[in-house]
């Protein structure tokens, strides 16, 4: 009977333990890095129908980011495209003003002659934020992206 009432708090134990425990990873995922707001989905009409740029200023959101933070927020864009898998955030922010940015992919698909993602861009500088959905394509044997929006 002993026995019985010694594994039974030692199972109590272990159970209250382990669902008390935080099983949450350390990083950006609490308060501004680890929100973004939902995304606002184009049209399937506007999805082809517009023309493709290269990575332009509009890119910023009207923004006026300085030469680094613009670096950073192409290298961040570029860096998701290229790297990322679905709903990965890749994130930036600068070290000498309250201007930070992130960037999730939402969406991959195929096309004839190469591959298109929908992602998200969000740019936060001091207290304002603004966010975009923006599709960008990869076509066989060009060496960069197209941006459609």
């Amino acid at each position: 009977m002993k026995l019985f009432k010694v594994i039974t708090v030692l199972i109590s134990l272990l159970l209250t333990t382990s669902a008390l425990a935080d099983n949450k990873k350390p990083g950006d995922t609490k308060g501004f890095i680890g929100d973004m707001p939902t995304p606002v989905w184009l049209g399937n009409d506007l999805k082809y129908s517009m023309p493709a740029f290269l990575f332009r200023r509009t890119q910023f959101m009207r923004f006026s980011l300085n030469r680094t933070e613009k670096k950073m927020h192409e290298s961040a864009v570029f860096f998701a495209l290229t790297n990322t898998q679905n709903g990965k955030i890749v994130s930036w922010y600068s070290k000498k003003r309250l201007a930070a940015g992130k960037v999730r992919v939402i969406n991959s698909y195929p096309i004839s002659g190469g591959y298109c993602r929908t992602y998200q861009a969000y740019i936060k500088v001091n207290g304002k934020e603004r966010h975009m959905t923006n599709n960008a394509c990869k076509y066989i044997n060009t060496p960069s992206w197209s941006f459609y929006k």
